[in-house]
């Protein structure tokens, strides 16, 4: 049971980083010797983020245990080097769902349900019930909100019950810049802070995100309206690499203001914090269908990043889907190796596939990634196997050759919320192949997130084991079901059903996107 607690609100606008500073700020007092848990607040209704357009709302992080999580989770783990679980995450959809079911089964004796006391009072047991002596509560979306209100009456009604001096809440904001009268405004920071002060909640610390840094007589300004000493406003500009940032909340001694208003002890001593800081010019592109925002592939990108290599460009695979092998070839021939990330439906598949042609045909390196591993798996079969026609039957049920078909225990689930096969999975990595090379041991445990799954067993003339001969793929990873494949004489083609890109951590990126970059250096040497 948490003993302190740190409520992360934003105000202005959203996506400013209030996870990115939440993550930060705990890795720092992790290092500083504080035991820190950390909870992200959705207010949204859905149950989980499993059911969400990438385009709209980013990446769906998978945890360990199965969890389908907003993309903060993932940060929380890239920064923390800690795996999250399904407690770390609390959304409206299920905090009303339990009060729902509650109120169907009579246990409110009769009482007429309302948002106070029975709706924040579930959202401050599942607060209060958290492991970790101190607890950082990064409440989503901005203050004005209306689905957010009852979370900030929580956690409001929370420190009035405990005891104050062990809450700090921190309000993230950003300041925009007129370039016109070259100025900074702060007005919709102070105006944030009024509501926030309205709703009964004095900020201890303000975090301004700018996006160049701020002059001292504006950080004044804000701090004089806001009623926060100004030692308590920190800036936060833009900068190229998110994590320097808890080295800048190192410098800036804010573990020290946090310890020193929560009375919590620290330790002296470096930050150990050891991330990369220049990146190699290898081009990666990323085959996606998901264009609205980077968000969409934030831990495939993140796990290039943390490898040393620069952010990876993403290319429309349906604009592939347009284009012959020539212009194919064209358009693919500037980059050093291709990832094929996973995702559903059938718009851009074909340009995917495309892709994958080109790929193996010309020895470019190529990570297929769940999805895209199943993609591997079609293109094989039209284009070297012959098998015309040949495709997934989640984009063509009629296709007289379902290389790749849902799962058996699939076909019997009407739901689509949390009912894929989800979280980590055991399974065997093969001897002789270039995978077990990578993980060098024979059992390991990856995430996963998928219905369908390569039909191994009516299509086995396409797969080999380690050491048979024949222009087959390799089957380098398997548990009950397909799990890697690779190809023979070729500097770097694999695909897996897992993903790897959410087991990244800062310092430790996924040893396969590692190979994947030395790959491209054996081809480019």
């Amino acid at each position: 049971m948490p003993e302190k607690y740190i409520v992360v609100t934003g105000g202005v606008l959203s996506g400013i980083g209030k996870g990115i500073f939440s993550a930060s700020l705990s890795r720092v007092l992790k290092e500083v010797g504080v035991d820190i848990n950390v909870l992200k607040i959705d207010p949204y209704l859905n149950v989980d983020a499993g059911t969400m357009n990438p385009n709209q709302h980013g990446e769906v992080f998978v945890t360990d245990d199965g969890y389908e999580a907003d993309l903060d989770l993932g940060h929380y783990e890239r920064f923390l080097g800690v795996s999250m679980t399904r407690k770390n995450n609390i959304t409206a959809g299920q905090v009303y769902s339990t009060i729902i079911q509650r109120e169907r089964e009579g246990k409110y004796l009769g009482s007429t349900v309302q948002v106070v006391p029975h709706v924040t009072s579930e959202i401050k047991e599942r607060i209060t019930t958290m492991p970790g002596k101190v607890l950082s509560i990064e409440i989503g979306g901005t203050v004005g909100d209306i689905e957010g209100e009852v979370f900030l009456e929580a956690v409001r009604e929370l420190a009035f019950e405990k005891n104050r001096n062990d809450f700090l809440f921190v309000h993230v904001t950003y300041v925009p810049y007129l370039r016109v009268t070259n100025e900074f405004k702060t007005k919709p920071t102070q105006q944030s802070v009024q509501l926030l002060r309205k709703i009964g909640i004095q900020p201890d610390i303000i975090v301004v995100r700018s996006e160049l840094p701020i002059d001292s007589q504006s950080l004044y300004k804000i701090a004089l309206f806001s009623g926060v000493p100004r030692e308590m406003v920190i800036n936060l500009p833009d900068i190229g690499n998110v994590y320097q940032i808890p080295e800048m909340l190192y410098e800036a001694g804010v573990h020290k203001l946090v310890a020193k208003k929560l009375g919590i002890e620290i330790n002296e001593g470096p930050l150990n914090w050891v991330y990369p800081k220049s990146f190699k010019p290898y081009r990666i592109a990323l085959i996606g269908k998901y264009l609205g925002t980077d968000d969409a592939y934030k831990s495939i990108i993140e796990s290039i990043f943390l490898s040393g290599v620069q952010k990876p460009v993403v290319v429309d695979a349906q604009e592939l889907e347009e284009l012959d092998d020539d212009g194919v070839a064209q358009k693919l021939s500037t980059f050093d190796a291709l990832i094929i990330p996973g995702g559903f439906g059938r718009r851009g598949i074909e340009g995917k596939i495309k892709a994958i042609k080109y790929a193996r045909e010309n020895k470019k390196p190529i990570l297929g990634i769940c999805l895209g591993m199943q993609l591997m798996a079609i293109e094989f079969a039209r284009n070297v196997m012959g098998l015309k026609g040949a495709n997934s039957t989640e984009f063509d049920e009629s296709t007289p050759y379902p290389v790749v078909n849902m799962m058996e225990e699939q076909k019997k689930i009407m739901n689509l919320g949390g009912t894929m096969r989800l979280g980590a999975q055991k399974m065997r990595v093969l001897k002789g192949t270039k995978l077990y090379n990578i993980y060098n041991q024979e059992e390991v445990f990856e995430r996963h997130r998928h219905r369908y799954e390569v039909d191994t067993e009516r299509f086995s003339e396409m797969f080999k084991r380690p050491g048979e001969e024949g222009y087959k793929f390799v089957i380098s990873g398997e548990s009950e079901f397909l799990e890697a494949i690779e190809i023979e004489g070729h500097p770097f083609f694999i695909g897996v059903q897992y993903h790897p890109e959410y087991k990244s951590k800062v310092g430790q990126p996924h040893q396969i996107f590692l190979e994947l970059i030395r790959a491209i250096e054996e081809v480019n040497s």
